[in-house]
C-alpha cells in the first residue's frame, strides 16, 4: 500500500492528457490532404481519402488486443509501445513514394500505435477514480477530442515551412516523445485501492464490486454487452456522420439556398460558404471536447443510465430536424449539439463498461466495446454521401492555376441519412432504459 500513499493519482490524469492530445491528431488528416494531392498528383480523390479510413479501422481493432495485454502487463509498457509505433509510422510515412507504402506506414502502423496507446489512459484512470469515474474518463478522452485543435496550427506551420513529407517526420518525433513521456505516468493502483473517505454506493457495488469482474470472454456471453454495443454504435454513427461531413453538408445547404437565383455563384461567395464550413468544423471540435468533460461530470451526479437516455433523446431529435436548420446560425447550433453529445458518448462508455463488467479487466472489455466506434466510423460517414439525393447541379466560380473557371457543384439533400440516424438514437433511449446490470454466476 506504499504506492497508494506516495503516488498522486492526478499525475495519471496529466499523463492521460499528454497521451490523448497527441493521439487525437488522427482527426487532422484533412489538413494533410491538399498538400498530399500536390505531392502525389496521380492520387485520385478516393486514394487521398483511403488513409483516413484505414487508420480509423486499425485504431479501433487494435484497442481489443492492447486492452487485453495492458490488463496483464500493465499500462506503462503498452502505452510506451503505442507511442513508439505511432511515431515510427509517421516517420516512415515521410519517406513513402507511393500510396501503398504511405498507407501501410501512416494508417496501419500509425493506427495500431494509436489504438495501443489509447486504451491505457482510460483503463488506468477508471481504476484510480472510482469516486468520479464519469468526470475522469471525460477528461481522459477530452484530450483526444482537443488534439485537432492543438495540432492543426502546428501541422499547417510545418507544411508551410518544411513541406508535407517533412511535416510527417517532425510530427512523428513529437508524438513519439509526448506519448512515451505520458506513458511513464500510467501506473495502476494497488489491489483493493479506494480513495480516502470513499465507499462504493450500493448500486455500484452490486454491479462492479464483490468480485463481479467479468473477463472479456464472460462479457461477450452476456446480452448486456451487445445491447450496450448497439447503443454505442448508434451514438457514434450520428456523431461521426456529422463530424466527418460538416463542411460538405453546409455547402449543399447553402448552395441550394442560392440556386434559386439562377446565376453562377461568385468566387467570393463560394469562398465565404467554405469558410463558414471550416468555422463549423472548429466549433464542433471544441464542443466535442467539452462534451466529454461535461457529460462525464453530469453522469456522476445524474447516473449513467439517465444521462445516456437524455443524450440519445437529444441527439435523436436534433438529427431529425437538422435538415431544416438552413441558416448558418441554426446549422452551427445543430451540428454543435451533435458534436457535444458525441463527446459525451466517448466519455461515458468506458465508465459504463466498468460499471457493468468491473474494473479488473476494463482494458480488454472496453477494447471490445470500442469496436462500436470503429463500426460507427465506417458506417456513419459513408451513409450520408451514399444516401444523399442530388437536388441540383449549381454552377460556381473557382480558381485553378491562376484562372477563374466555372464548375458544377452537385448540391444534395441528406434527409434520409439524418432520419435513419435519428431513429437509431431514439431506439437507443428505450434500449438503455431496458438494460439491467449483469450478475456473474457463483
Amino acid at each position: 500500500m506504499a504506492e497508494e500513499k506516495t503516488f498522486n493519482r492526478w499525475l495519471v490524469v496529466v499523463g492521460a492528457l499528454l497521451i490523448q492530445v497527441s493521439l487525437g491528431a488522427v482527426y487532422i488528416y484533412s489538413v494533410f490532404k491538399p498538400a498530399l494531392g500536390v505531392r502525389f498528383p496521380d492520387w485520385s480523390a478516393t486514394d487521398l481519402a483511403l488513409p483516413s479510413q484505414i487508420i480509423l479501422a486499425f485504431f479501433a481493432l487494435s484497442t481489443i488486443f492492447a486492452g487485453r495485454i495492458q490488463d496483464k502487463i500493465g499500462p506503462k509498457k503498452v502505452a510506451t509501445v503505442g507511442g513508439i509505433l505511432l511515431g515510427l509510422g509517421l516517420v516512415m510515412a515521410s519517406f513513402a513514394q507511393n500510396l501503398l507504402v504511405f498507407t501501410l506506414c501512416f494508417s496501419v502502423l500509425g493506427g495500431i500505435g494509436i489504438g495501443t496507446a489509447y486504451v491505457c489512459p482510460i483503463a488506468t484512470c477508471v481504476k484510480w477514480f472510482p469516486d468520479m469515474r464519469g468526470l475522469i474518463t471525460g477528461l481522459a478522452v477530452a484530450g483526444f477530442g482537443a488534439g485537432a485543435l492543438v495540432f492543426t496550427p502546428v501541422a499547417k506551420a510545418l507544411i508551410a515551412s518544411q513541406g508535407i513529407m517533412a511535416a510527417f517526420l517532425w510530427l512523428g518525433v513529437i508524438f513519439l516523445v509526448a506519448v512515451v513521456l505520458g506513458a511513464q505516468l500510467m501506473v495502476n493502483p494497488p489491489a483493493g485501492y479506494k480513495p480516502a473517505g470513499w465507499n462504493p454506493p450500493a448500486s455500484v457495488a452490486g454491479v462492479s464490486s464483490q468480485g463481479n469482474d467479468f473477463t472479456w470472454q464472460e462479457m461477450l456471453k452476456t446480452s448486456q454487452f451487445y445491447l450496450l454495443w448497439l447503443t454505442y454504435f448508434a451514438g457514434c454513427t450520428a456523431g461521426l456522420m456529422v463530424i466527418m461531413n460538416v463542411l460538405n453538408i453546409w455547402q449543399s445547404v447553402s448552395i441550394l439556398g442560392l440556386a434559386g437565383t439562377g446565376t453562377t455563384i461568385p468566387q467570393d461567395v463560394f469562398k465565404s460558404i467554405t469558410d463558414q464550413g471550416a468555422t463549423a468544423i472548429m466549433v464542433v471540435a471544441i464542443l466535442n471536447a467539452l462534451g466529454r468533460i461535461v457529460w462525464g461530470k453530469v453522469s456522476d451526479n445524474l447516473g449513467r443510465k439517465n444521462t445516456l437516455a437524455v443524450m440519445f433523446l437529444f441527439s435523436g431529435i436534433v438529427m431529425l430536424v437538422l435538415n431544416y436548420m438552413s441558416s448558418f446560425v441554426l446549422y452551427l447550433v445543430g451540428v454543435s449539439c451533435i458534436g457535444f453529445c458525441f463527446g459525451g458518448f466517448l466519455a461515458l462508455y468506458p465508465a459504463v463498461t466498468a460499471d457493468y463488467f468491473g474494473t479488473k479487466n476494463v482494458g480488454a472489455n472496453y477494447g471490445w466495446m470500442f469496436t462500436a466506434y470503429g463500426a460507427g466510423g465506417l458506417f456513419g460517414p459513408w451513409l450520408a454521401p451514399k444516401l444523399m439525393t442530388v437536388v441540383q447541379k449549381v454552377p460556381y466560380e473557382a480558381v485553378e492555376k491562376g484562372a477563374v473557371v466555372v464548375k458544377q457543384y452537385a448540391a444534395g439533400n441528406f434527409l434520409t441519412s439524418f432520419i435513419i440516424s435519428g431513429v437509431m438514437c431514439l431506439i437507443a433511449v428505450a434500449v438503455v432504459w431496458a438494460i439491467k446490470p449483469p450478475l456473474k454466476k457463483a
